[in-house]
This record gives C-alpha cells, structure tokens and sequence, in this order.
C-alpha cells in the first residue's frame, strides 16, 4: 500500500502534466474553413465584411483578383486574466510539489519550497504562445446568377464564431451551423 507522501507526489505531478497539456491547448492553432452564404449581392456582403473586420483592428494584407480572394492581418493578445490564472495555479502547485518533496526527503530542508519560483513561468509561457499574428481570407465562390453570395472563410476558430454571431442578422449570413454547436 503507497504511503500517502507517495499518492500526494503521484497527484501533485498529474496536475503538472495537466497545466503543461492545458498551456498546449491554450495557444494551439484553430485555423478552420466554414462556407457562409448571403442572399445579398456579394458587394454589399463583402464591404460590410470588410468594414466589420477593420472595426476590429484587422488590416487588409492583399487579395487575388483571379481567385476573388481578400486577406487580412491582425495580432491576437493573450487573455491578461487568463495568464494571471495560470501564474497562479503554477506558483501553487509547483509549491505544493516542494512541500510533497520536502516531506519525502527531510534532509533538503525548505530548498524544495523554492521550486513555487516557478510558477510564473506557465503565464509567461501561456502569454508568449498565445500572442501571434493571424490571417483571415475570404473567397467568393461565384454562385448562380440571382443566388446571392457564397463565401468560403478561412480563420482562426473564434474569429469565425464572433463573425457568425454578429454578421448573421445585418448581412443576412448563414452557415451550416457546425461552429456554433461544436462542444470545443
């Protein structure tokens, strides 16, 4: 039967390996395609699309005429709570892992208990993977004549979502919907 110094070192490293796959997931990259169609003509879809992405902070990188494609640019900040949170809950369990060390082995003294020092490096390195610059491109796909406009975007995840949400009723957008209901 482990002793419970044991099971509490066992428990206290799982939540390590949890934090280090947390701070993997946090600045992955979510780039995804989503058809959206309008039955509006695709000048007025595409200017209030444009309009709502400048209002945001992104800036138009360039485009293809052949291929009816725009490209936009922006930088994407980390989440200052989020990295405050993360520095948090590393410096607590990087110094609950000192004092499950210190209790195993009572000859290091409380040297263990400066292993909460590192803590701060989870928001540092949350805030470092998260902050990024980031594209956004639109394609017009040519529709038949007197459909509206069909558009294939390609972006970050959440981009696409705050797009959906708040174009759907001005623009009259529309998409299958897989964004919206995706449990990630």
């Amino acid at each position: 039967m482990p002793s419970p110094q044991t099971s509490t070192l066992l428990l206290t490293t799982l939540l390590g390996i949890g934090l280090i796959f947390f701070l993997r997931a946090a600045s992955k990259d979510r780039t995804t395609v989503v058809e959206v169609r309008s039955p509006r003509p695709p000048v007025e879809v595409l200017n209030g699309l444009d309009a709502w992405l400048k209002q945001r902070g992104w800036s138009q990188l360039g485009g293809d005429a052949d291929r009816c494609l725009l490209e936009y640019r922006g930088q994407v900040d980390s989440s200052v709570p989020l990295a405050i949170l993360l520095s948090l809950l590393g410096t607590v369990g990087a110094g609950s892992l000192g004092l499950v060390v210190r209790q195993m082995n009572p000859s290091l003294n409380w040297w263990p208990l400066l292993m909460a020092a590192l803590g701060p490096l989870a928001g540092w390195i949350y805030a470092r993977r998260a902050r990024r610059v980031e594209e956004i491109q639109i394609r017009l796909i040519e529709p038949d004549v007197g459909e509206g406009s069909t558009l294939r975007l390609r972006a970050h995840r959440d981009e696409l979502i705050a797009l959906e949400l708040a174009l759907a009723d001005p623009l009259e957008l529309a998409s299958d919907g897989a964004l919206l209901t995706s449990p990630i």
